[in-house]
Parts: C-alpha cells; structure tokens; sequence
C-alpha cells in the first residue's frame, strides 16, 4: 500500500468515525432523555457531595434542583451533538467525493461544536464541583477533548 493511500484511509476511518460517534451521542441523549436529564441533575443539585461521606462545602450552595434547568443543559448539548453530528457526515460526504481539502471545513465544524458542548460539560462541572465526587465523569470527559483536539491536529495538520 502506498503512503498516500494509507493516509487516506486513516483519514476516512477518523472521519466516519468521528460521525457515527456523534451520532450515537445525540441518539443515545434522545432516546434516554430522561435517564440523561436525571444525570444531568445529579450533577447540578450536587448529590454525590451529600452521600456519605458527606463533604461540607460552601460549594453546596451552587446547587440546581430545577428540573426545566437540568432539561434546558441536555437540549443545549444535544443540540449542539446534532449539529456535529450533521457537519460530521456532510465532511464524510465531502471526504468521499472531493478529499481531505473539500471535507476540512466540515470536519473543523463538527470538531468546534464537540469542543463547545465539551467545554460546556466541564465548565458545569466546575462549577457543580464534580471533581470532589465524581472523578470518572470529569476523566470521560477530559480524555473526550483531547480525543477533538487530537482529531483536530490530525485533519489539519
């Protein structure tokens, strides 16, 4: 196999990938909105520092009970799922029918709204302190944007 052609199907690999996984994000968070919605809040009204041993916090005070709250961050993120989920697959198209060059700004696009609905995730997260409790989902979520930027360097570097 030839060089160029090896990095052609690392390229179309990461791309549908990327797609498919995007898009089992957005379904999964549809078809389990209200399992997604009760995690959500279990962030936001901060349960994991109330069980024992139970951390006393000034951080508490940020908590969230509003479920139209916990709703309203699960629309925004799968909103913005969907649209990379759409631009992931409009650059898969675009990688078949006219290469790297023609699908980049697709891919950039699906890339930048992962890394906002990313960033978004850890932000709330830092701001609910899921840190002190909840180690594993802060991790996911970490090795989730270094896995968007490492796409990023590999599509356009």
């Amino acid at each position: 196999m030839q060089l160029q052609h090896s990095i052609w199907l690392f390229h179309a690999i990461l791309g549908c990938g990327l797609a498919a996984w995007l898009t089992l994000a957005a379904i999964n968070n549809l078809h389990g909105f209200h399992g997604a919605v009760w995690a959500i809040g279990n962030t936001m009204r901060m349960d994991p520092l109330r069980q024992d041993p139970t951390l006393q916090s000034p951080l508490l005070r940020r908590a969230l009970t509003s479920l139209a709250l916990h709703r309203l961050a699960l629309v925004v993120v799968l909103l913005l799922q969907l649209a990379a989920g759409i631009a992931a697959w409009a650059g898969v198209i675009f990688f078949f029918t006219g290469g790297l060059p023609a699908a980049l700004p697709w891919l950039n696009l699906a890339l930048c709204a992962m890394a906002a609905f990313l960033l978004l995730m850890h932000l709330a997260g830092l701001w609910f302190a899921y840190w002190i409790a909840q180690e594993g989902l802060q991790t996911t979520q970490l090795v989730l944007l270094l896995w968007t930027m490492a796409l990023f360097a590999v599509f356009n570097f």
